[in-house]
């Protein structure tokens, strides 16, 4: 009974082996940002959106994925997310490649720093609850400067 049991175990973490990576866990592709050198700073912040937004997309569907190949590793033994072709990871690398080539294009140009994320943080940090606005107060000494007339 007892080499049974350590059968299954095993064929249960190699099962588990197949399943989907995490989107945080995925490395990104080789983008270069050689593509991205003619675009204007505007157009450069317009697209970290639009990759910011994708991958959020593809983060959910990526760890539906995996939550899925865990429930049909424990309920049948198979990863069926990752047989079925619901598994995108390639997708999530090209998608964390082009936040990165994007990125090193807004910085070479000199893009406002405010608007030069790091890869794939915009699409973290939506996906998490909202945070509450803090009010910083000035800084003393600028705030008993006197007035100019």
């Amino acid at each position: 009974m007892r080499k049974i049991s350590v059968v299954i175990v095993v064929a249960m973490a190699a099962a588990l082996g197949g399943c989907a990576k995490s989107p945080e866990s995925i490395a990104p592709s080789y983008i270069s940002e050689v593509g991205y050198q003619a675009w204007s700073c505007p157009q450069l912040s317009e697209e970290t959106l639009r990759l910011s937004s994708a991958y959020a997309t593809a983060a959910q569907q990526q760890e539906k994925a995996r939550t899925n190949d865990v429930v049909g590793v424990i309920l049948i033994g198979l990863p069926v997310s990752s047989l079925s072709g619901d598994n995108i990871a390639p997708e999530i690398a090209r998608l964390k490649g082009e936040q990165e080539a994007v990125r090193k294009a807004m910085v070479l140009k000199n893009c406002a720093a405010a608007a030069v994320p790091p890869p794939a943080t915009a699409a973290r940090a939506s996906a998490k609850a909202p945070v509450a606005a803090v009010n910083i107060p000035a800084p003393a000494a600028a705030a008993s400067a006197p007035a100019k007339k």
